[in-house]
């Protein structure tokens, strides 16, 4: 267990003296893990702690799960808050917005400045491969990121990102704490939990046994990246004077650049009229009218938007209802 405490301890300065702290606490392992490793260290740095409990009504044991949780907090001396679903969300994106919806709504009410979520290393291995299946870019493959603004107010911390779930268990199995078995895990319906109870055991089996370690290694090296880019496309965009032909974009500009750096001046420049989520397809569209004819039009994009080519410009332009 001390190498449990020795990593915990080595991310408690994400975690500031004095904070106010709200601990998102399942009843799984992973939650139950963290709130004892807060509750342990608390006296040590004056954390005022509280557990949030988010019941999404999805499952006919929800009640006594919750109800297990505020025995935890009850038995452990701390506040306990509890937030119930009145229209149960259908997919699991809807269900995490609800749920962050009203852990910060908790905080607020407390005067948290701080959420902790138990998420592992293991999440965050499963994430990234989750990610790689779905096509996503650099910016998918830096997997959960240590820690996040929420608002002005608010900072999402997972201080459990370099502990596996498997070492939550065995904590939890050291210190007698119940575990709430929660059956959705084991349902395999779930893509989620397809990685991580058929996928992964065999990779790890056949291929790579750090597996876990590997893809968070990878996901590290990603996170630099992302960083690295973020900087450089920023510098680029001031540096161009993108931002003063708006929504114009000189495309004479974007062809002095190599295609790396085209596809992220043509994200910022479509993310600032398109607010649905973007994907390779969407940028290779207007990618391709950097070099194309005069006139030439990509298909719709997101939001029935179209880029067409007026040269030297690629113009944002919208598709006019047929009446």
């Amino acid at each position: 267990m001390n190498a449990i405490r020795i990593k915990f301890q080595q991310t408690i300065s994400l975690l500031p003296d004095n904070s106010a702290i709200l601990i998102a606490v399942s009843g799984g392992q992973d939650s139950l893990c963290l709130a004892h490793l807060l509750k342990t260290f608390q006296p040590k740095h004056n954390w005022h702690l509280t557990i949030g409990h988010c019941d999404h009504q999805w499952r006919i044991d929800s009640t006594a799960n919750a109800n297990y949780v505020q025995t935890i907090a009850d038995r452990w001396q701390l506040p306990f808050y509890l937030r119930r679903a009145l229209n149960p969300t259908k997919s699991e994106a809807q269900a995490r917005e609800w749920r962050y919806q009203m852990l910060l709504e908790i905080a607020l009410e407390v005067g948290a400045n701080i959420i902790v979520t138990g998420h592992t290393l293991t999440d965050r291995a499963e994430t990234l491969f989750f990610n790689l299946l779905r096509g996503a870019g650099l910016e998918g493959m830096q997997s959960l990121p240590w820690q996040r603004a929420i608002n002005d107010r608010v900072q999402l911390v997972r201080p459990l990102l370099g502990i596996t779930r498997s070492q939550t268990y065995a904590y939890c199995q050291f210190h007698q704490i119940e575990i709430w078995q929660d059956s959705t895990n084991n349902d395999d319906q779930h893509k989620r939990n397809r990685i991580r109870n058929q996928v992964f055991p065999y990779l790890q089996k056949h291929f790579n046994p750090q597996l876990e370690n590997t893809l968070v290694q990878t996901a590290e090296i990603m996170t630099d990246d992302v960083i690295f880019w973020h900087s450089y496309i920023d510098r680029i965009w001031q540096e161009g004077n993108f931002a003063s032909h708006l929504p114009n974009i000189d495309r004479t500009v974007l062809q002095t650049y190599p295609r790396s750096v085209q596809r992220r001046l043509i994200r910022k420049y479509l993310q600032i009229y398109i607010p649905q989520q973007l994907g390779f397809e969407h940028i290779e569209k207007v990618v391709k009218l950097i070099g194309s004819p005069n006139r030439s039009q990509c298909d719709p994009l997101p939001g029935k938007v179209l880029v067409v080519v007026d040269h030297p410009w690629l113009k944002f332009d919208t598709i006019t209802p047929v009446l």
